[in-house]
């Protein structure tokens, strides 16, 4: 069993970690925009994170199957990310930001799946259920709490602060790996199970798993409608509250933050006890209606409002995604190359998503730019209804499992 003070670390990493990823996103559309770069401009520098994400995720899931040292990989993203934030600091210009997404795009793929890998190690398959619920919680309450920080620094310090600040935090980041012992992480197989090779090598059997294809197709159409929504609702509050822009993202980003935190355990557990589907289709409903709603509102307080159902859909996919790679991987070393499928699926969908979307809300209008983010949410709702397996084992389902 996991000693406390692991547990522990692995909790306030997951905390500091989503501190850092705070001070990316909306908050650079803002920044940028502040800075006289065009809504065109602004998804393009977006996409350039995101498609070097599509590039990334693969290598970077079989990388972190196939190493022992989990901590290791976790040790040089969180050391990439502060790098990439004081870019964006120092030089709000071309090809800094550029490099600044690339390089956080990078660092990125890789400390997702070594946080999972650590989880997996820390707690075993039959607990990671709960083990996620536990992540996403302290996730939720460091980025709320990161958001209303960054949210206040830049709009009574400058844009730059924000980004140093998220520099700055990558300090207890480290404090919070060292803590998690490295006897406390044991190997998610039997050593004489472990004689796949390099886990990539395993693409093409996941890839014949219908559950990997249907929930990679899901993910794709997810972040197509999610990842543009609030950088667009951030470009359009930019141009409209001015000054107090920070604080309206800020507020849009706490309080679904807070909705994350309140119901991940729970989400946890439902999906422990009454099957996956379930617990996606809460999250996925949430995606589409979301969407419809910014594509009617433009009062600032109706959009902080409706900015709590992307928490339902955060805590939705942060929790089930990894839970069924597990499911899919049981008995091989592809956990994290599977996590690596569905990232590319993600990075794919968020790449178009800011891209297609900046380009729609020039063009006709930022209702219409909403509209197509909505369809494409839920095109991802159908498809879990009618497409998607039940991946959970059957014995964790209908309450045999203890909370």
């Amino acid at each position: 069993m996991a000693s406390r003070r692991s547990t522990r670390g692995l909790d306030w990493l997951n905390f500091f970690v989503a501190d850092m990823q705070t001070g990316f996103g909306p908050f650079v559309a803002v920044y940028l925009t502040a800075q006289g770069w065009t809504e065109f401009e602004v998804g393009m520098a977006l996409s350039i994170g995101t498609l070097t994400t599509v590039l990334s995720q693969l290598p970077a899931g079989a990388m972190v199957d196939s190493t022992p040292h989990k901590r290791a990989a976790a040790l040089v993203a969180l050391l990439a990310i502060p790098a990439s934030a004081l870019l964006l600091a120092i030089w709000p210009t071309g090809l800094p930001v550029i490099a600044s997404e690339i390089l956080h795009g990078v660092a990125s793929c890789v400390l997702a799946p070594a946080i999972a890998a650590i989880s997996l190690a820390l707690v075993g398959r039959a607990a990671l259920g709960e083990r996620l619920g536990r992540n996403a919680r302290y996730a939720a309450v460091g980025n709320g709490l990161a958001a209303a920080a960054l949210g206040a620094a830049g709009t009574y310090l400058s844009g730059a602060s924000v980004f140093w600040l998220t520099a700055i935090l990558a300090i207890p980041s480290l404090v919070a790996l060292v803590f998690i012992r490295s006897e406390d992480l044991r190997p998610s197989l039997p050593a004489a199970e472990r004689r796949e090779g390099p886990s990539l090598r395993g693409l093409l059997d996941l890839l014949r798993l219908r559950g990997v294809v249907v929930f990679a197709i899901c993910c794709g159409l997810f972040t197509l409608a999610n990842a543009a929504m609030l950088p667009l609702a951030g470009a359009e509050v930019t141009r409209n509250a001015g000054e107090e822009a920070n604080l309206i993202i800020a507020a849009c980003i706490v309080l679904p933050q807070f909705v994350v935190a309140l119901i991940s355990p729970w989400m946890g557990r439902l999906a422990e006890r009454r099957g996956r589907r379930i617990a996606l289709l809460l999250g996925f409903g949430a995606l589409p209606l979301r969407g419809l709603l910014l594509a009617l509102v433009d009062d600032p307080l109706v959009l902080v409002l409706v900015q709590a159902l992307d928490g339902i859909s955060a805590a939705v996919l942060g929790i089930l995604l990894p839970l069924l790679a597990a499911d899919l991987t049981q008995g091989s070393n592809r956990f994290n190359l599977c996590i690596g499928v569905f990232g590319l699926a993600v990075g794919i969908g968020g790449t178009l998503s800011t891209t297609v979307a900046g380009a729609v809300a020039s063009w006709l209008g930022p209702g219409a730019a909403f509209a197509m983010l909505g369809v494409a949410g839920l095109l991802s709702f159908l498809l879990v209804l009618l497409a998607l397996p039940e991946t959970a084992p059957l014995g964790r389902r209908a309450g045999e499992v203890t909370a």
